[in-house]
């Protein structure tokens, strides 16, 4: 993944991330997250057992969704910039289930160098429910101001061009190697 280079001198409040599609959601990613995670609440596996459970089937772990949620800032901002994220599950995510994860920034602050960015982020599944809302902070650099224009090297004096284009003298009785 390459990240999107970001300065904080060129986001605005209201800006919008782009937006991070996936799914559509299938049982093995469950299986993977399920292994990744270390929760393997049958609720998430096994569908007898999830309608059992009043629930109506399989659903996905609500912090496979909320990565996906770090996965778009993070893909924004770039690697190591978020500071804080935190979210609230909405909405179940299920089976078939397409996310797409969005975020808009509302706030902007400098402080001792420091360039905070905050952003309402949130998921939606294909219905345009939300499945996932919260903020984020990160931290953007400003953008690099252009360097001086360089000056012009001294020219050359026929003495260091002599020098330079000169043949050095292969000592005598050495041979090449």
């Amino acid at each position: 993944m390459k990240y999107a280079k970001v300065y904080f001198d060129d986001v605005n409040v209201g800006d919008e991330l782009p937006p991070l599609v996936k799914g559509p959601i299938q049982q093995i990613q469950l299986t993977r997250y399920a292994g990744a995670s270390g929760d393997f609440n049958p609720i998430h596996q096994d569908d007898e057992f999830a309608r059992a459970a009043g629930m109506g089937g399989v659903f996905a772990h609500g912090m496979l969704s909320m990565g996906f949620v770090a996965q778009a800032v993070t893909d924004w901002a770039g690697a190591g910039a978020v500071r804080k994220l935190g979210v609230r599950f909405a909405t179940l995510v299920r089976l078939k289930d397409v996310v797409t994860c969005r975020g808009r920034v509302v706030g902007k602050s400098s402080t001792d160098d420091v360039n905070l960015v905050e952003l309402e982020v949130w998921a939606e599944n294909q219905k345009t429910e939300k499945v996932v809302t919260g903020r984020a902070t990160v931290i953007l650099a400003a953008r690099p101001s252009s360097p001086p224009p360089a000056s012009p090297a001294p020219p050359a004096s026929p003495a260091r061009l002599r020098a330079s284009t000169e043949t050095p003298a292969r000592p005598t009785g050495c041979s090449p190697r």
